[in-house]
């Protein structure tokens, strides 16, 4: 049987672990966008053709994962 003192450190724990994998989502969201913005740029400026639009929603389909957990 644990002690509330037991109970309060694994909380601790428990929100710290938290914590770290919101940081780390908020780390990828940042790389995901850069990877969007720069696709977007690449076929503004001619260098990505239509058929490789795959990486794109790639990379939307992550975006849209990482988000989820935020509604």
């Amino acid at each position: 049987m644990r002690t509330p003192e037991d109970n309060d450190i694994l909380l601790q724990h428990e929100l710290a672990v938290m914590e770290g994998i919101l940081e780390s989502k908020a780390q990828y969201r940042k790389i995901v966008k850069a990877g969007i913005a720069k696709w977007v740029k690449d076929f503004q400026d001619g260098r990505i053709e239509i058929k490789t639009v795959d990486d794109l929603k790639k990379l939307i389909e992550i975006d849209i994962e990482l988000q989820k957990d935020e509604l």
